[in-house]
């Protein structure tokens, strides 16, 4: 497979199948591209209406071809385009591009077509990139095999690769970096994405050395394996991945028994793996080339601390806010740091962080070389961002002084330059400095390159885990019996308060007696998930007449509330003190298998939202990870009198929890909830365990 990758990208011949002679027209973009940059494979055009075609033979078929080609451009209708593949496959050729619409985009018939198209490439050993898609370019060999409008102007090479499933939107993306400087070296665009994926093709780039960034756009995402092995290559290699994925508020949530399986929509699971991973998200496009642009030219910092240094108070305040928001550091400079600053910048600029230079640096251009240098000396500050406005008749100057701090620089640092005239920022650009045109927008790349350093310390703290394939879970799934369910869990050494089943009233109040007052009394039937919403629950029962009366009128209730459920009995559990509530818990995702979540607020987490997911197995540092990501994190800390939890004892919860998930395959969804959680360690006082073995 991976030579058909290497075709793909860096093939040695090309044949483009249905070509012409016009280069305005789809089907003769490719061949008029490739021979104006100068590719240096050989180029086959194929079209019996043709013998030449721009000073090339053109042959008639597939089989008249003189050998096989490593990479063919399929430039045929749908309905021609399969038997062309099979024509492909049998001269040897190892990847074909498939411009070709009309497959799985167009309904039921099209994907029943894209189906046929996959088998044909099987049957005959080729592999496909498509169809629907607009091609591949690899500027490193002048190989722009593509009718993009991106390639009316000659691509230039560069240390990003770049992957989108929409060739239109991808296009644009594309067009947009070169505006600002960037040099895609290789794009692919995957369209259907019937066989070769986004992250297939990535995984291979990541392996030039020419290669620094890789980018992606995504729309959908089947392939959870191979987005996740390929983050943890990217992380391992200190090449980052940037993805925009959209969907953020698409209906991905489906109608599960549990919080686990209720709570999770597609996107909150992607952004939960993605940060875990270390996959850096883009919002949109713009940001998605902010962050390319400050990983191509800057070092990943070694810590969060950000020092700004600015002309203008209220730039500095506004970016030391959105630090704030992200989650990044703005440290008070440290004595010596403002003693050394106050015989640097004016009487009237401003020595805290952000440090206010005023103006007057323009007069004596020292002024902002020193201060930036003295703020990255500085051991709270991990990097450095520059703040400053128009300036055009200073352009040179202010180039000259940014190569100066780049010259000496011992820490990254960024430049937001609004309104920079053209030439500085070429300027800058040659020497490696990021320029970025907006005052939140340069912070937002701060914690990109930020998130990525503390990523690779976390990831490569431990071996690479396994990432295998996900499977479907089955219809035919059902609740695991609520003893069942706790012997299981506390085999592997999750914390439950103690239960036992009773069939009727008298055997809960005999249940009770072994266990000890008081106790709580609960329906157990495999229809009723959620018990309290039916009275089928009560708590604090504190002898033998309370349990009785207790049980007696919890069943009445379920044949009432819930006349279709089937009643199994009872289920008697040691009370336990309230401390912090959450919810702890997995599911199985279609895409990444199973993911964990945790939620503050126990019963009330549906309410709250304050979840976070993140996919099995976990590393405790993950599990840190999503603790440290809740909203009301402050919480665990202890507020309003209460005790701060022991957040070990959570971490070791939450890490028992996911090598539970991964062990157990037959479990697809899991709630403990609520989850006590206190000084002395946590315990789960109810929870829910869905199965393949379950009953239906």
């Amino acid at each position: 497979m991976s030579d058909a990758i290497e075709a793909l990208l860096n093939p040695r011949s090309v044949a483009i199948i249905g070509a012409s002679p016009d280069a305005n027209k789809l089907n003769g973009r490719p061949q008029h591209f490739m021979q104006r940059d100068g590719y240096a494979g050989a180029i086959y055009p194929v079209n019996p209406k043709y013998t030449e075609i721009s000073g090339l033979t053109c042959y008639p078929d597939i089989a008249s071809l003189p050998e096989p080609p490593d990479l063919a451009v399929v430039v045929v209708a749908a309905a021609r385009a399969i038997q062309a593949v099979a024509d492909l496959g049998d001269k040897g050729t190892k990847v074909a591009v498939l411009f070709s619409s009309g497959f799985g985009e167009m309904g039921e018939a099209g994907r029943a077509r894209e189906a046929e198209l996959l088998e044909t490439a099987m049957t005959h050993g080729i592999r496909l990139c498509g169809p629907n898609n607009l091609g591949v370019i690899n500027s490193f060999i002048n190989m722009p095999a593509t009718f993009s409008q991106y390639a009316d102007l000659p691509p230039e090479a560069g240390p990003v690769a770049f992957a989108s499933q929409s060739g239109a939107f991808g296009t644009g993306i594309a067009a947009l970096a070169r505006s600002r400087g960037l040099g895609i070296g290789y794009f692919v665009n995957t369209g259907n994405q019937a066989d070769i994926t986004l992250m297939e093709a990535l995984d291979h780039t990541l392996e030039d050395d020419r290669i620094r960034v890789a980018s992606a756009y995504l729309e959908g995402l089947r392939e959870g394996d191979q987005l996740v092995a390929l983050a943890d290559k990217s992380v391992r290699m200190g090449k980052p991945l940037i993805a925009v994925k959209v969907g953020r508020k698409a209906a991905g949530a489906r109608a599960a028994a549990s919080h686990t399986g209720s709570m999770d929509g597609e996107d909150a699971v992607f952004e939960g793996v993605a940060r875990q991973r270390g996959v850096i998200r883009a919002r949109n496009e713009a940001h998605m080339l902010d962050l390319v642009s400050a990983f191509v030219h800057s070092d990943v910092p070694e810590g969060n601390g950000i020092a700004i240094v600015t002309q203008s108070g209220g730039a500095g305040v506004l970016m030391a806010d959105r630090a704030e928001e992200l989650g990044l550091t703005v440290p008070k400079l440290g004595g010596v740091t403002k003693k050394k600053l106050l015989n640097v910048i004016p009487d009237f600029g401003a020595t805290g962080n952000p440090v206010d230079i005023t103006g007057q640096f323009l007069a004596e251009p020292k002024i902002m070389t020193e201060s930036v240098r003295l703020v990255l000396a500085d051991p709270e500050v991990h990097m450095g961002i520059v703040w400053l406005q128009l300036m055009h008749g200073y352009a040179n100057l202010l180039v000259d002084v940014f190569k100066e701090i780049k010259a000496h620089a011992t820490k990254p640092f960024l430049v937001c330059w609004l309104e920079a005239p053209e030439q500085a920022l070429t300027a800058l650009r040659d020497a490696g400095i990021c320029v970025i045109d907006g005052t939140e927008r340069v912070v937002d790349a701060a914690a990109g390159l930020v998130a990525f350093g503390e990523a690779r310390q976390r990831i490569t703290a431990v071996p690479s885990p396994a990432f295998p394939k996900t499977t479907p879970v089955p219809n035919d799934v059902g609740p695991v019996p609520s003893v069942e369910a706790w012997q299981r869990l506390k085999a592997s050494g999750l914390p439950l308060v103690d239960c036992a089943f009773a069939a009727d009233a008298e055997a809960a109040v005999a249940a009770a007696e072994g266990i000890g007052f008081p106790v709580t009394v609960k329906i157990e039937s495999p229809n009723i998930p959620h018990k309290m919403d039916i009275g089928g629950v009560e708590l604090g029962l504190s002898d033998a007449d309370a349990v009785r009366v207790s049980a007696k009128t919890i069943i009445q209730n379920a044949v009432t509330r819930a006349p279709e459920a089937r009643i199994d009995g009872l289920l008697v559990q040691a009370m336990a003190p309230t401390r912090t509530e959450l919810v702890l818990g997995f599911r199985h995702d279609p895409a990444f298998g199973p993911v964990l979540m945790v939620g503050l607020g126990g019963i009330f987490v549906e309410v709250l939202k304050d979840v976070v997911f993140a996919q099995a197995p976990l590393s405790c540092d993950d599990a840190k990870l999503m603790f440290d990501q809740l909203i009301g994190k402050a919480v665990l800390d202890g507020v309003r009198g209460q005790l701060a939890v022991d957040k070990r004892a959570l971490i070791d919860t939450l890490c028992a929890l996911s090598d539970f998930a991964v062990k157990n395959p037959d479990v697809v969804e899991l709630d403990l909830n609520p989850v006590f959680a206190g000084p002395d360690g946590t315990l789960a006082v109810d929870w829910l365990m869905i199965s393949t073995n379950g009953r239906r």
